[in-house]
């Protein structure tokens, strides 16, 4: 495969990674990034993981044979507005926001309907880390890269798409706009609240300095997420607020039934808790979507 122009639209961890991962594996003749911020671009540049900053959109994207929105789910509508008038009619378009049907949703307002040349995409890596100097090239190897293109996509879009991200080591599969959602909002969302909700609550403790610093292992790990970009996540629990609000029910209602069992002194219910969640976690592997 080759890409004979790429043009990033934000150039951060999750486009700057795959650019990054694209010029090592020598699959594209030029990397164009756009942003807003002229230093952050500069970066890019400096770092090598673009080949050419651009601050204006239409020089930007004129000629790219692929163009890649690697902005907030909230900003997509409007830079698709922007993109409307300056989109070639070849140029393939995808994107790698964590929720679908907001894209989807944004993508059908600007144009009418989903392009046949729009492949929407999420990639299921990244880490707590924001900005291009945090990317690396082997952030997508043997990780997933989910596709959830339209009744009418184009077939050598999908096709490129799929081998864009395979090429940067990825193992992509599709699935339905709404799957992905539901999925997403259990597996991601859902832990990130939590991260989040926890690590708030403690910090308002008054003893807080020494619980913070006492933290053992575990909490470091599970809490890690919440060091994650605070706008990027204030987006995606909004624009998949449907989904997420279904599984921050189903946890309510789970954890009050232990709580209950822990106030009632009831030690076989929650040794069968626990028992029941480390043979799912054991169990639990590289499953595919």
């Amino acid at each position: 495969m080759m890409i004979k122009r790429l043009c990033i639209i934000g150039v951060g961890l999750i486009g700057g990674s795959l650019a990054r991962a694209l010029k090592a594996a020598g699959a594209c003749e030029e990397i164009v990034g756009y942003g807003r911020s002229p230093e952050a671009l500069d970066e890019a540049l400096g770092l090598g993981v673009i080949d050419r900053a651009e601050t204006d959109l239409a020089r930007a994207v004129a000629g790219a044979e692929v163009v890649l929105l690697g902005v907030p789910v909230g900003a997509v509508e409007a830079v698709l507005e922007q993109l409307k008038p300056l989109l070639e009619p070849q140029t393939i378009l995808s994107d790698v926001g964590s929720t679908k049907g907001s894209v989807v949703a944004a993508a059908r307002a600007v144009f009418g309907t989903l392009p046949p040349r729009f492949i929407p995409g999420h990639p299921i890596a990244g880490t707590e880390q924001s900005g291009v100097a945090a990317s690396f090239a082997d952030l997508y190897q043997n990780r997933k890269v989910i596709l959830t293109p339209g009744e009418d996509a184009d077939p050598q879009a999908l096709s490129l798409v799929r081998e864009m991200w395979q090429t940067a080591g990825a193992e992509v599969c599709e699935m339905s706009v709404a799957h992905h959602d539901e999925v997403l909002a259990a597996t991601s969302h859902l832990p990130h609240m939590l991260a989040f909700t926890l690590v708030d609550t403690l910090a308002r403790l008054e003893d807080h300095d020494d619980i913070f610093r006492y933290a053992a292992g575990g909490f470091r790990d599970f809490t890690r997420i919440a060091s994650s970009n605070p706008r990027m996540w204030h987006d995606i629990c909004l624009h998949n607020r449907d989904a997420l609000l279904l599984m921050l029910d189903r946890f309510t209602d789970e954890l009050g039934q232990l709580r209950q069992s822990i106030a009632a002194g009831d030690g076989e219910a929650v040794l069968e808790t626990f028992e029941r969640a480390k043979a799912a976690r054991d169990d639990y592997g590289d499953t595919h979507c």
